[in-house]
């Protein structure tokens, strides 16, 4: 948003000298900008370091669409209900993808082009922009005298996505024009394709409707196995794939091979270079849905299309009509078209209205106003499936990522994140353990004992509450996995009894087949290996569970659940202390990793931040580790998940000593651990450090070298290359990542101050010192609440006073309950430094 005079005055006044910043800088980047409010990214330079994507989707229907027209389309399920085929790790990059090419009829130099750059993209275009929105991508380009736009979005309200062209003539002479629209069609199970996908092409069928003057396809055959297997489930696939589009069709194809044509790709189908289409109809084969139109554009002549996929039921009777299942009319009419674009538009316009801020750094206004909302809304609906750098085909929905996940959405779409809670609660057994993932499609998934999965249960239905007050939930029935049910507030006892009764001798977790971080994977294979961070984040669950008792009087769990918390204290604190900071976890054999006497893996930070996090660690101890950090871990992107990276494989430590150093969980800087230590560092007042942390973070920073970074400069990626790697700042792993959760909490609830608790709303800002205040508003419990806070001392904390619609208030909670206004005007003053 642009530059307010309360900003500029935000940004001066309190003798606090506030960072260098450019507001020109923040617009301009290597292959881009953004736009003004921040609601676009637009990519000027094709040729990005790598494909640059983005999402459209409604409650089933998933497209990732990248700033060339590459990605893939997906129904539910992005390895059971792949609707079109994207190859990964493919050469020329993002192939395929949604395609419209134009072909002049009478030129005879650059014949033909595409609408999106690729897959032409040895032409060097007059103009090209891709702009990237929430829940839409449209991409200008303009050669030969045409100008063309295409608008890729999923509609609201129908299974299906459309691309809106628009085609005009922008020179003096009349223009002859043929238009082919095509995609590469997948239709099912994806890992299947991707293995057996010379016998999986016996199964497509794609026929032309005459009376529709569109493509039909479908798959006769579906594997939906829960895994790989000689089994065979002798199931059809359950859909429907239309394709059509508003101008007259003069030629289709639905073989791949008939419309590219032998030794070619989709850079120069033979179809288009030579004009004449197969019509082509297949019972086996690679499907592909392809149409040829032509028109005829007058000078300064401008033709609107509308290009629909849409998916709908199969029925076996096979005498049901697929297209009046879906008002097929309507779907392909330009003007209907328009109007499912802006009611996206609205959608979003209405989601991002939850919260608003306006602080002295606009990289951190940008981020929590627009990108980091929406980013968590895709994390939401993704997990780590249906993604660039995630395939979607191996591990299904997690259960730590269902439950951590909410921490975006929860705010602006509390019911569906119910219904998801109760649905993923399903995956629970009766002792209390869960599957560690699970793919919705089947209800299949694995149960890996991970030390810490079961523990995100109750995390997710306590942080629910604390935003809802939906006491509700807690007496909803829900079956366990193995037999039985029990209402959700049996589940989350369940889950921490689960957590207390697997303790090891010494009263520490035993961490089995690993913890949050995967690759620590062989430190406890006989069974007697410890997690500290696991311990810590016990300690943490347990309490907040310890609230929630309190909150609904239950006396006994209070009781019995603080005597473990206390029991946890003194655990980690007698065996868990290295001097200057936690050690990270006990191997089978009883040695610890991350000491300061080793020679790699010195320190962990996770085991660091939850210390502090849970409460366990004593004040002087929390002040030492949290020093130990900033020393050790403190890079120019974040901070590193641990120092120095593994260079020699340690067989009982696990993976992460044969990942290469530097990235991933080898000494990265894993965002979403950073993003723990900036919260860790915050609570424990170190208030001027964390925030400097969360600004390094940010993807929106006017400095990043996106040549450097290479992925989008949109997005939180999971991992940027620590200084321990040549490539030094580099992404990867973007889009579906936990940082973007975490990230947009900290900065409401930590950075701002809207602490949501059980019972109230606590204001608690933990701002920098050269802050001279911020506004912010956000939603809660169906009130809004506006805030205003002053800095006028260059203080980072403690609220001194606090006035709520003209009242002053004694302490700094709001207890919406108690207010009839709708609108809480709160203006707060903050009077005490940090450490």
């Amino acid at each position: 948003m642009p530059q307010s005079v309360f900003s500029v005055i935000l940004a001066a006044g309190n003798g606090v000298e506030a960072p260098t910043f450019s507001l020109t800088t923040m617009h301009q980047r290597q292959y881009g900008y953004f736009t003004a409010d921040y609601r676009e990214f637009v990519i000027t330079e094709p040729r990005t370091p790598r494909p640059w994507f983005n999402y459209m989707w409604n409650s089933c229907y998933t497209g990732l669409i990248s700033h060339t027209g590459g990605g893939f389309s997906c129904l539910e399920s992005p390895r059971d209900n792949r609707i079109t085929r994207m190859r990964y790790n493919s050469l020329p990059w993002d192939r395929p993808g949604r395609y419209v090419l134009v072909k002049d009829v009478e030129s005879v130099a650059d014949r033909y082009w595409s609408l999106s750059w690729a897959p032409t993209i040895q032409l060097n275009y007059d103009r090209y922009e891709c702009h990237h929105g929430q829940g839409y991508t449209r991409i200008v380009t303009e050669l030969n005298g045409i100008r063309g736009e295409i608008t890729y979005f999923v509609p609201t309200d129908v299974d299906a996505e459309l691309w809106l062209v628009s085609l005009k003539n922008v020179t003096e002479r009349s223009r002859s024009l043929e238009l082919y629209t095509f995609t590469e069609l997948l239709m099912g199970n994806a890992l299947n394709d991707l293995i057996n996908q010379p016998n999986d092409k016996h199964f497509p069928d794609v026929h032309f409707d005459r009376q529709r003057q569109a493509l039909v396809a479908t798959r006769r055959y579906w594997v939906l196995n829960k895994k790989v297997s000689v089994a065979q489930p002798n199931l059809a696939w359950g859909n429907w794939v239309l394709f059509g589009q508003s101008l007259p069709v003069t030629g289709f194809d639905g073989s791949l091979d008939r419309f590219i044509g032998r030794w070619r790709s989709e850079t120069n189908p033979i179809a288009v270079e030579t004009g004449e289409m197969g019509n082509s109809e297949i019972t086996a084969g690679d499907p592909v849905v392809a149409l040829q139109s032509r028109l005829h554009l007058a000078p300064g002549e401008k033709e609107e299309v509308a290009i629909a996929l849409a998916v709908v039921p199969r029925s076996e009777t096979e005498l049901d009509d697929p297209f009046e299942a879906i008002a097929w009319s309507e779907l392909v009419d330009v003007d209907r078209a328009r109007q499912r674009l802006r009611q996206v538009q609205q959608k979003w316009d209405g989601y991002l209205s939850t919260f608003h801020v306006e602080t002295p750094d606009e990289a951190f206004n940008a981020s929590l106003n627009v990108w980091n909302p929406y980013q968590a809304a895709v994390t939401f609906d993704m997990a780590r499936n249906a993604g660039f750098y995630h395939g979607g085909l191996l591990f299904g929905t997690g259960m730590r990522d269902r439950f951590q996940d909410i921490l975006g959405v929860v705010m602006v779409e509390p019911q569906r994140v119910r219904d998801r809670l109760l649905d993923a609660l399903r995956y629970q057994f009766q002792d209390g353990s869960t599957l560690h993932n699970f793919f919705k499609l089947t209800g299949w998934g694995e149960r890996t004992n991970h030390s810490d999965t079961p523990l995100w249960v109750p995390f997710g239905i306590v942080e629910y509450l604390k935003e809802t007050g939906d006491r509700s939930i807690l007496d909803e029935m829900v079956p366990f996995y193995d037999e039985g049910e029990a209402t959700v507030y049996r589940h989350v006892v369940k889950a921490l009894e689960w957590a207390v009764a697997n303790l090891s001798d010494r009263g520490l977790p035993k961490i089995q087949n690993g913890d949050w971080n995967d690759t620590l994977d062989h430190v406890g294979p006989h069974g007697q290996g410890e997690t500290v961070w696991g311990a810590f984040f016990l300690g943490y669950v347990l309490k907040q569970s310890l609230s929630l008792f309190e909150f609904i009087k239950d006396e006994e769990n209070l009781a019995r659940f603080r005597r473990a918390y206390e029991a946890l204290r003194k655990a980690t604190n007698d065996y868990c202390w290295d001097g200057n900071w936690y050690v990270r976890a006990f191997r089978d054999n009883g040695k610890p990793i991350g000491c300061a006497a080793h020679k790699q893996g010195q320190i962990f930070l996770n085991a660091q931040s939850w210390a502090v996090l849970s409460g366990l660690a004593p004040q002087e101890r929390a002040a030492a580790a949290i020093a130990a950090c900033r020393d050790h871990l403190a890079t120019p992107y974040g901070m590193q998940i641990c120092w120095p990276a593994y260079t020699k494989v340690e067989n009982d430590v696990g993976l992460i000593s044969r990942c290469v150093p530097g990235k991933k969980e080898n000494g990265a800087i894993f965002n979403h651990a950073s993003s723990w230590f900036v919260l860790a560092a915050l609570t424990h007042g170190e208030v001027d450090f964390a925030y400097d942390i969360y600004h390094r973070m940010l993807p929106l920073r006017a400095d990043l070298d996106s040549d450097r970074r290479e992925v989008e400069p949109y997005v939180f990626p999971e991992y940027v290359t620590s200084p321990e790697h040549p490539t030094e700042g580099q992404g990867s792993h973007t889009w579906l990542t936990g940082t973007a959760v975490w990230m947009l909490r900290i900065g409401l609830d930590a950075i701002l101050g809207f602490k949501t608790t059980l019972t109230h709303l606590e204001i608690d800002p933990h701002i920098p010192s050269y802050w001279a205040g911020f506004r912010a508003r956000r939603k809660y419990r169906g009130k809004s609440i506006s805030l205003t806070v002053r800095n006028p001392d260059g203080c980072n904390l403690g609220v001194t006073s606090m006035i709520v619609n003209g009242r002053t208030q004694a302490h700094n909670r709001i207890d919406v309950s108690q207010w009839d206004e709708n609108t809480l005007n709160v203006d707060v003053v903050l009077g005490a430094r940090a450490q």
